[in-house]
């Protein structure tokens, strides 16, 4: 019997490494919270067992599985998305195709640290957010009317893909399903496996589709402007790429653009109406910076630290995702003194390290003036030589880091920019925000609620 070994990192500069030797059946130490359905031996809130075993542990540790040798996620990389993509698959020369081609459509080169190729796309990006703020100010009839805005910003990132973007996170984080790591149940029809596979036919449907219509247009010689699809059609011989490999990258791509920038619209939404003094303050950066005469852009961002501060603080406090995109380590390797053997599954534990009270003093407080001398775009700071020195780890690390964390703050900076232009947020008496619940299992967005939006007076 082979034992898949787990490693949780939980710091940039991991000093402890303890291998504790777990069954999947054993009751072990944990918080006094309610059982997680999905997995024995984590919690209903995985990260706060994840973070207690940091604080009991260590910020490097392990759990040892006796059952599986595996070192990918099979309901993710064989079933959901199979064998394509590059949040799932093994590095090999196949994966280093599709992230290619990721990488190729965001950057002018494949190092992330280039100008982006998604200024091409930021015209894109700004009518959505308009919409987004003109849909905020319709539905909410101008403060009349108590408004979730939760349903405006899934539209502003596409409704039908948050849905399979949900159901995706929900089937294949890290901590979501016990197929992963039971071979047997790899082999035998189960409810999460059909699952799967259903989410699997939804997203070749959905995204092969578009593909598909794309594809038409070309041979009609139709003038398609430069997006993912028509890179992958105009270098689908030269790579090699089948109908189903665009299929799952477009999937791959769409997924986890669209989970992270409605989450942190939607935790923006719920987090705000709480600190008034905040809102002043953002209100006249904007006014002094902006003016009433126009909206605020992504050139006007270098010109508002604070507001820039507060999006920092809302990736800080709410990470959509607070287990990482799993690595595999290709060799055996010692850290500090601490031996790692081959094959070892890497999982960074953000939440833990988001709420390290030696970097973040008071780190359950929201306070955006954490921020205020970092100037830095995420994307600039996920490169940074030292990472004790980036802002957060939302958009994670190494190979796996997201490629296309250029859209998605660009289109963060101007959803949350224009939201605090428009208006004042206020929330509803008798109805008070929950902020420790949350709808989902990996990607994470609030339990529905209620505000008021109030229209700052500006003209339009």
């Amino acid at each position: 019997m082979y034992s898949y070994q787990i490693l949780f990192a939980a710091g940039a500069f991991p000093t402890l490494f303890v291998a504790s030797s777990l069954s999947l059946f054993l009751s072990l130490e944990s918080p006094n919270l309610s059982w997680r359905r999905s997995f024995p031996f984590l919690t209903r809130y995985p990260e706060l067992t994840l973070d207690y075993w940091a604080k009991k542990y260590g910020s490097l540790y392990s759990l040892w599985l006796g059952i599986n040798s595996l070192k990918e996620m099979y309901l993710k990389s064989q079933v959901v998305f199979a064998g394509r993509g590059i949040t799932a698959t093994p590095y090999n020369d196949r994966w280093c195709v599709d992230y290619h081609q990721m990488t190729t459509l965001f950057n002018d080169s494949d190092h992330l640290a280039q100008q982006p190729a998604v200024e091409g796309y930021t015209h894109v990006l700004d009518y959505e957010a308009l919409v987004l703020v003109q849909d905020l100010y319709r539905h909410g009839n101008a403060g009349l009317l108590p408004i979730n805005p939760q349903p405006s910003a899934g539209r502003c990132s596409l409704n039908i893909s948050l849905r399979l973007s949900r159901e995706f996170m929900n089937c294949t984080g890290p901590v979501s399903n016990l197929i992963d790591f039971v071979p047997f149940l790899q082999k035998i029809p189960s409810y999460m496996k059909a699952r799967g596979q259903k989410l699997h036919a939804d997203l070749v449907e959905t995204y092969g589709g578009m593909i598909h219509e794309i594809d038409e247009r070309l041979k009609r010689h139709e003038h398609v402007p430069d997006c993912l699809v028509k890179t992958l059609l105009q270098s689908r011989e030269e790579e090699e790429l089948d109908h189903l490999d665009m299929s799952i990258l477009c999937s791959a791509f769409m997924i986890g653009g669209v989970e992270t920038t409605a989450s942190i619209m939607q935790w923006f939404s719920a987090l705000i109406p709480a600190y008034p003094e905040i809102q002043a303050r953002a209100h006249e950066e904007l006014d002094r910076v902006v003016g009433r005469d126009r909206l605020p852009t992504v050139d006007d961002e270098k010109n508002m630290p604070y507001i820039h501060a507060i999006i920092k603080e809302v990736e800080r406090c709410h990470n959509p995702f607070w287990l990482g995109t799993p690595h595999v380590n290709t060799h055996d390797f010692t850290y500090r003194g601490q031996f790692i053997p081959k094959d070892t599954v890497l999982i960074l534990n953000t939440y833990t390290m988001h709420h390290d009270p030696q970097r973040h003093p008071d780190p359950h407080r929201f306070n955006p003036e954490r921020y205020l001398e970092d100037s830095t775009l995420s994307s600039e700071s996920a490169n940074l030589s030292n990472p004790l020195e980036r802002d957060h780890w939302m958009f994670g690390v190494g190979r796996r880091i997201c490629p296309g964390m250029w859209v998605a703050e660009r289109e963060v900076w101007l959803v949350i920019s224009r939201m605090l232009w428009a208006f004042r947020t206020e929330e509803i008496p008798g109805e008070p925000i929950d902020l420790k619940e949350y709808d989902g299992l990996s990607g994470r967005s609030p339990v529905p609620f209620r505000i008021k939006l109030f229209l700052v007076t500006r003209r339009w």
